[in-house]
């Protein structure tokens, strides 16, 4: 008995999402465990949700204590008994958003859990900050489960390291204390276009911690007009500046009021995304630098110092290091920004992780896309990639470009990729560009290093042409440009 507690103890300051808590569900229910949970992806033929391995574990608990075990609990107690808690509340605070669109957590359960809290706990602390904690556990769950998709190890990955993002890897120090600071942390999210970058945004903005009032028995806000996006990319440096910091009346042509930013109207619980930070004016670094450090800024045309309460969450899908040392990036701010770094997964990767994982993607981009056609659509798609693509095309343009196709096949019964619709050969590209002036000598190194790659095949022979290093040319190699470079030769 008391191995058993120890271990549900144990589960309930676990990553859901992480191999870890695999381990402990099997060491816990032993030939009861349900493996075909064990990755938690979302997948069209799971409509019953992925928490029946959790449930038989807290009525184990339950029956475990409620006949004798609660004195011989030891240490476990504490642990077991917020877990059997979690499982028996968490339901009624927060339903599952795909399953219950419409219908909004049952908060007045309030005094159901204090009554057994206080018949588990006595008087101890602290009772609203937990139920507060298991609102916020449950919209994290279903905000990662609904927009990571994938059934791959890397996507399982990609879905523990935002849990870890939103509680840290220590839940017990989280719930003690850093749950109040987790907004002066900011997020950098890593990796190619189209690989999901604003939806790991979304669900870490989701999933913030959000106090309950127990006096009013409610939440003091609500969590869906917390995230506040700003596509750096689409803006000038003028606009983007009084998007995010707000003006006075008169502070430029046109202010003809005075007028919040982004960074003044985000919550306490809110968070503000900065999407293509890579393009962002260095004029700007220096300010945002500023926010991050002290949480503080001013509208433009004021002096007068204003609080940001929220959190920075940014993203890119630029090599930042390589920018610093171009000197296009400030340092100072990279150092600021990357406090806590996510990196998404490309397409390419979760297939050649699994290549199984690409037939409920497309399943689910079709219902999306198709309705009703959805089985039909996603079929005829299925065939098309795998007669015309093959296992080995690397989706340059990621999920993005999946989805596109989809849409192709459905209407015009093909995808063209973009390399074949280009007419110029890579090299006769590569030459204009070069003509143009428009590349790095990173740029032309990484392209030239490609090009040549994706002739020879070999990193050897690669490196004795061009007079690199092996390890030089390996790192060199654009993977999503050596997709396009097969693909337009097919």
């Amino acid at each position: 008995m008391a191995t058993f507690l120890d271990t549900v103890a144990e589960l309930a300051y676990c990553n859901p999402f992480s191999p870890e808590r695999i381990r402990l569900e099997r060491q816990a229910l032993g030939d009861e465990f349900r493996p075909g949970e064990a990755a938690w992806s979302l997948t069209v033929d799971d409509p019953s949700g992925p928490f029946l391995n959790g449930e038989l574990i807290a009525k184990k608990t339950a029956k475990l204590l409620e006949s004798g075990g609660r004195a011989s609990a030891g240490r476990a107690y504490e642990g077991a008994v917020l877990y059997l808690l979690y499982y028996r509340y968490s339901s009624l605070i927060y339903r599952d958003p795909g399953e219950f669109p419409d219908q909004p957590g049952d908060w007045s359960s309030y005094g159901d859990f204090r009554d057994d809290w206080d018949r588990w706990f006595g008087d101890k602390d602290g009772p609203a900050h937990v139920f507060a904690i298991y609102y916020q556990m449950r919209r994290a769950f279903f905000s990662i489960y609904r927009h990571i998709l994938g059934g791959s190890p890397a996507a399982a990955r990609l879905r523990a390291a935002v849990w870890q993002s939103i509680f840290t890897h220590d839940m017990r120090r989280y719930r003690c204390s850093l749950f109040r600071r987790m907004g002066d942390f900011s997020t950098l999210i890593v990796g190619e276009s189209g690989t999901g970058k604003e939806l790991v945004a979304r669900a870490i903005a989701l999933s913030r911690y959000i106090p309950f009032d127990e006096s009013k028995r409610r939440f003091r806000e609500g969590p869906e007009d917390g995230f506040h996006a700003v596509n750096l990319a689409a803006l000038s440096p003028t606009l983007i500046e009084s998007e995010l910091f707000g003006h006075r009346r008169g502070a430029f042509t046109g202010a003809t009021q005075d007028r919040k930013g982004w960074l003044e109207s985000c919550p306490a619980h809110g968070t503000v995304f900065l999407d293509e930070i890579g393009d962002l004016d260095a004029t700007l670094q220096v300010k945002l630098l500023r926010v991050i450090q002290t949480r503080k800024f001013q509208r433009v045309g004021e002096t007068a110092d204003r609080d940001f309460p929220g959190k920075i969450v940014a993203a890119t899908n630029r090599d930042l290091a390589a920018a610093v040392a171009r000197g296009e990036f400030r340092e100072d701010f990279y150092y600021r920004l990357c406090s806590d770094v996510i990196e998404t997964v490309p397409l390419a990767a979760q297939v050649r992780d699994d290549p199984a994982t690409l037939r409920p993607l497309v399943r689910f981009m079709a219902r999306r896309i198709a309705g009703e056609e959805s089985e039909d659509a996603a079929a005829e798609a299925e065939r098309w990639i795998a007669k015309n693509l093959g296992r080995e095309y690397d989706w340059p343009g990621n999920y993005r470009e999946l989805e596109q196709c989809v849409r192709n096949v459905l209407i015009r019964g093909e995808y063209r990729p973009l390399a074949s619709v280009d007419p110029a050969t890579p090299a006769e590209r590569l030459a204009a560009e070069l003509s143009a002036g428009e590349l790095t000598a990173d740029e032309v190194l990484r392209r030239y290093v490609t090009l040549i790659y994706a002739r020879t095949g070999s990193y050897a022979e690669t490196a004795r042409r061009i007079e690199l290093d092996q390890r030089t040319v390996k790192s060199k190699v654009d993977r999503g440009g050596l997709a396009a470079l097969r693909a337009s030769r097919n």
